[in-house]
């Protein structure tokens, strides 16, 4: 088996960059039967995620990621469970706010995609 702590390190360093510098070039890591719940509601499908993704309520974005930890999540296959926490700061606020964000990747060949993300701000 590979090195999952490596990939999902490669993983999380791409979907962050590409989430703060223009979120619609995600797309490509989703399928039709991938489903995102974002602070608890649901959206599947490639459109569907992007819609969401793109139309967030805020023009600048930059993420901060503390932790990133990897398990499999199949014994006879190379999907993965990755958990990231981490602080966000949006527009120009001077207060990050921190989040965790679950992803269960799918190997797809030699690369993956992503099957479920489920994300949170964390309040308080």
């Amino acid at each position: 088996m590979a090195d999952i702590n490596a990939i999902s390190k490669q993983f999380t360093e791409f979907y962050y960059t590409t989430f703060d510098s223009n979120r619609a070039s995600l797309a490509p890591l989703y399928r039709e039967t991938s489903m995102l719940s974002w602070e608890g509601s649901p959206f599947q499908g490639v459109s569907s995620i992007t819609e969401k993704l793109v139309n967030l309520p805020f023009a600048k974005v930059a993420h901060q990621v503390s932790t990133v930890d990897t398990q499999p999540s199949s014994a006879t296959s190379s999907d993965l469970v990755v958990l990231v926490t981490g602080r966000l700061t949006v527009d120009d606020s001077q207060n990050p706010i921190q989040f965790t964000q679950l992803f269960h990747l799918i190997a797809d060949g030699q690369s993956f995609y992503v099957l479920n993300d489920v994300f949170r701000l964390i309040y308080g």
